[in-house]
């Protein structure tokens, strides 16, 4: 009987190329907004406003969540909710994602000592979409998406490492357009992209992941001021 890994890579070669097509043009695009809509938001509406927010919610969701849902079911012609990994297991997702949080919180103590909240960085964006929306926008691409479809052609060490390249990159144009790239922040991000395909694929649910990223930004920009 064939395995339903074996049966993953067979039904999903063929259609690489418009994957590769589409990672290339949702990199593109949200060059395009970093360097675009991004500082025409903040002139428009203030970064700290609700407008804002919802604004930032949206069109992220739009770049990054709806072309996704779209190639999978119109594309790949699977139901999204499944191959994403957001239906099953999700009752393990739950617990290893608070249970790596909790890990996390312990360490971010030990490093840097009693939470100090950055009250002057609590708005509606930070923590409607820096904090508890992030991880949702970003897991379902990244882990969700380009993760899987790397390993239906790549032993998953590698598929785990070009899909953390690839979260590397995305987050460059914003870095670069705010003045932040430094390579502790880069170093960062890559081992996180990387502990965050390796927990994906323990926990067999996208939930973990999205609410380790979630509140491991919201523990750093919120609780610990960093």
């Amino acid at each position: 009987m064939m395995s339903q890994f074996g049966t993953h890579q067979d039904m999903f070669p063929r259609r690489f190329a418009p994957f590769l097509a589409y990672v290339l043009v949702f990199h593109v695009l949200w060059i395009g907004w970093a360097y675009g809509l991004y500082p025409w938001m903040e002139t428009t509406f203030g970064k700290a406003t609700l407008q804002y927010a919802l604004v930032n919610i949206s069109l992220r969701a739009l770049i990054w969540v709806v072309p996704v849902v779209v190639f999978l079911h119109r594309i790949d012609r699977v139901d999204p909710i499944t191959y994403l990994k957001l239906k099953h297991h999700w009752q393990r997702g739950l617990l290893i994602g608070m249970a790596v949080t909790a890990i996390n919180l312990i360490l971010s103590l030990a490093r840097f000592g009693m939470p100090h909240p950055s009250w002057h960085a609590v708005t509606w964006n930070s923590i409607l979409n820096t904090s508890f929306m992030i991880g949702v926008v970003e897991e379902i691409p990244y882990r969700g998406f380009m993760l899987q479809k790397f390993q239906a052609r790549a032993p998953f060490w590698v598929a785990n490492l070009l899909t953390s390249l690839l979260f590397v990159c995305i987050h460059l144009p914003g870095w670069i357009a705010l003045h932040l790239v430094r390579m502790e922040t880069i170093t960062f991000i890559l081992l996180f992209s990387i502990v965050m395909g390796i927990v994906f694929r323990a926990s067999n649910s996208l939930w973990s992941v999205i609410i380790i990223h979630s509140l491991n930004d919201f523990l750093a920009g919120i609780i610990f001021g960093l």
